[in-house]
């Protein structure tokens, strides 16, 4: 299935960030105004036809693709999918650095979004009426492809967390699926007491889920206003996370277990990794990833810091941008527009992508929708709720990637030696203002 932030967060190519951070006060304007381009006029270049490159590794654009080609069909949409990883992001980064070769469409993950941006590497969409679509989007998404009134990409899916749980693991040990935080802790505890070789979860260090769990806490590292930074990560609701957090590890509650390795899947099958609290569109992974566990696991809202509080985060998810360098925009913003707010949502839902949009998030089909893993449960309704309580409020850093690719030297660790969680934060804040400063951001102490 589609490629996960949380795969991802260590591994994108360092050279990209550099170039990125290296243009953070330059950059071109060419093409990435916001002159009106009007229903009409995107009706005339579909009458006259061309061809759309797009870069994206998500696999339901294939059917989107076709679909598209037959309603336009002096259209032809040339999608290229065989990057991932580091390879999308390096590819993009020195197409629009050399100014040629740039596609017409890049899918963006959310965090990424603001060193393109910055940089003049992106078109604003609200020329093209996207402004137009915010109330079709729900808040998270939304807010992560805008800055202002503008607009650098549609929405393309998102990921409200839930909390994926082994039933059969906590029924077996008698225990109640936790509502808060406090009571996740009390659960690793005895599920750890009752069996030595199960844990709760595993973490290693994740930078993408750290993140998140700092975004559901009510924390705000980063402030951001064009070039100008703040990076804080002492503040009362990040403590909520690292008090707790500290103590799984301390007790050693955590298996020191990578996710999205053999051993990964190995534990989420056979009971030694009970829960997992991550993104919507984690169903497909656990069908073909874990498919000896299907009818143990269930999914259950996110666990609360405050008994009784709704609020979410968002793990993972992405855009289609249109590159300020596209050489066929309108073309570009229509393709765009059908596979993310148009006809193209229906298809890519029903192949398995969780939706950013509020129509699909409300349906009837959508959140009467059984899982056969998940003993027939409707999950959906789960992640609707999830998607509905995220702030809408939260900010990456312009250079996230970077930030995100030096977490396992400073965060990281955590895990792995005496080093407080906190102290380890305040690394990583120290490291990101250090390099943000070199960049030319200015970054407020």
């Amino acid at each position: 299935m589609r490629r996960r932030t949380s795969r991802l967060l260590g591994g994108i190519a360092l050279v990209t960030s550099l170039a990125l951070g290296a243009t953070a006060c330059g950059g071109s304007d060419d093409g990435a105004g916001t002159e009106a381009v009007s229903a009409e006029d995107i009706q005339a270049a579909l009458d006259k036809g061309g061809t759309v490159t797009v870069w994206s590794w998500e696999p339901t654009l294939k059917t989107v693709a076709a679909d598209f080609q037959k309603k336009h069909p002096k259209v032809k949409i040339n999608l290229v999918s065989e990057r991932s990883g580091d390879k999308h992001y390096t590819a993009l980064s020195n197409a629009i650095s050399a100014g040629k070769g740039v596609p017409d469409v890049a899918q963006l993950e959310y965090f990424s979004i603001g060193q393109y941006s910055l940089t003049k590497g992106l078109t604003d969409l609200s020329g093209f009426g996207a402004d137009k679509l915010a109330s079709k989007y729900t808040p998270g998404p939304w807010n992560a492809v805008t800055e202002g009134d503008k607009v650098y990409g549609l929405p393309m899916d998102s990921g409200p967390m839930a909390l994926f749980y082994n039933k059969q693991v906590f029924d077996k040990y008698k225990i109640a699926v936790p509502t808060t935080w406090d009571e996740y802790l009390d659960a690793a505890r005895k599920l750890h007491k009752a069996d030595p070789k199960a844990y709760i979860a595993n973490d290693t260090g994740d930078a993408g889920f750290t993140t998140s769990m700092l975004w559901q806490a009510g924390s705000r590292p980063y402030k951001v206003d064009g070039t100008n930074v703040k990076i804080d990560f002492g503040d009362a609701n990040a403590k909520k996370f690292t008090d707790v957090w500290q103590k799984l590890i301390d007790e050693k509650l955590l298996a020191p277990v990578t996710s999205w390795t053999d051993d990964w899947y190995k534990g989420l099958g056979d009971g030694s990794i009970a829960t997992l609290s991550t993104g919507a569109w984690m169903p497909a992974n656990f069908e073909s990833g874990v498919p000896n566990a299907s009818g143990q696991w269930r999914v259950a809202a996110l666990p609360a810091w405050a008994k009784g509080d709704k609020s979410s985060a968002e793990n993972g998810g992405s855009a289609l941008t249109v590159p300020a360098l596209a050489k066929n925009k309108e073309l570009a913003y229509a393709f765009v527009e059908y596979a993310n707010s148009g006809e193209g949502v229906a298809s890519r839902v029903s192949e398995g992508a969780f939706p950013a949009t509020q129509a699909e998030l409300k349906s009837a089909d959508f959140l009467g929708k059984e899982f056969p893993y998940f003993g027939g449960q409707k999950a959906n309704g789960i992640f609707a709720d999830s998607a509905a309580n995220v702030a809408d409020d939260w900010s990456y850093l312009p250079f996230q990637a970077y930030a995100n690719s030096i977490f396992n030297d400073t965060v990281g660790k955590a895990y792995i030696s005496g080093t407080r969680l906190a102290d380890g934060l305040k690394a990583w804040q120290d490291a990101s203002v250090k390099y943000g400063e070199e960049q030319g951001f200015t970054v407020e102490k």
